[in-house]
């Protein structure tokens, strides 16, 4: 039985894999519609969530399959004190496989040691939220045809972003790769993360205030929120703010054939106004996270790709 806790635990060859059948089902998805018929996907969501949770179910009920659970820790038996254990283990007596998103750091983890079917980490407070990193390893794969050979741009919150730490170490493990890192000094990208994943592999990389001084480098533009609870002042933070918000002015020099893309929700840090750029990736990115949940739900279910 194989679980998904981090993103780590897929070599470039399985994630290639799940990439490429993510891609037929974008082709066919008709052909898989009863690819896990009579199997269960349990989502256990701890902490609210839009996106994540409605793509793990819309991606099990496209595979013909079932879906049970819950989406907030005050609706489960969570909140009468059950432990994390204690609930996998009878989850996984009505389920195939199970989706856990969890506040505390670890606690998916802790979930695949005492389940009895597969555990997906659909998150666990800043830590891990690696089907958001294949969604995002998806997205690039399909717009630029290719994962090596990018210059990567991080724009925003790289302190704290658990997308942007999975997204740094996933990359790193592809050819050709380099990283532009821009954040306020606040903000900057942890050195524990720099030294494992980009010093470590000899990765080149630089690091920016200001966005439009590296636009016309990008091939991809990750956009993340500077959140104002980050800052020591508020003076701060207002001085920062709109030098990552992303507008069609910033956009002037930008290649044209540049990623834009997002984890979602945005607040303010991209302008509506950039929306209808064809270079804006965001909600198609959104949509390739039902896919790739597709192939990696088949995966630990052991499902065989007929097609």
């Amino acid at each position: 039985m194989r679980h998904l806790i981090d993103i780590m635990e897929l070599s470039t060859e399985e994630i290639d894999e799940l990439i490429s059948t993510a891609a037929r089902i974008i082709k066919n998805p008709m052909k898989y519609r009863e690819a896990c018929k009579y199997k269960t996907l349990a989502t256990l969501f701890f902490e609210p969530s839009t996106r994540t949770r409605l793509s793990f179910e819309a991606a099990m009920i496209e595979l013909g399959g079932s879906v049970l659970g819950f989406s907030e820790a005050n609706s489960s038996s969570a909140a009468k004190g059950e432990s994390v254990a204690d609930t996998v283990r009878v989850v996984g007596g009505y389920s195939d496989i199970i989706a856990m998103r969890h506040p505390k750091e670890g606690a998916p983890l802790v979930a695949s040691m005492n389940s009895t079917v597969p555990i997906i980490n659909a998150g666990d407070g800043g830590h891990n939220h690696p089907t958001q990193t294949l969604t995002d390893l998806l997205t690039i794969s399909q717009i630029k045809g290719r994962l090596d050979n990018l210059t990567i741009g991080l724009c925003g919150d790289l302190k704290f972003g658990r997308t942007v730490h999975s997204l740094i170490a996933a990359m790193s493990r592809y050819e050709g790769i380099r990283f532009v890192l821009i954040s306020p000094e606040e903000l900057k990208v942890p050195s524990y993360v720099k030294a494992e994943h980009i010093k470590a592999r000899g990765i080149p990389y630089t690091q920016s205030r200001t966005l439009e001084d590296v636009m016309p480098e990008l091939d991809i533009l990750y956009m993340t929120r500077v959140q104002r609870e980050r800052f020591f002042s508020e003076e701060e933070y207002l001085r920062l703010r709109d030098t990552y918000i992303l507008t069609p002015d910033k956009l002037k020099n930008a290649k044209q054939d540049l990623c834009i893309m997002h984890p979602l929700p945005r607040v303010n840090e991209i302008s509506t106004a950039v929306d209808s750029d064809p270079r804006a990736c965001y909600f198609e990115q959104a949509r390739f996270g039902k896919f790739i949940r597709m192939a990696l739900i088949m995966k630990l279910l052991e499902v065989e790709d007929e097609n």
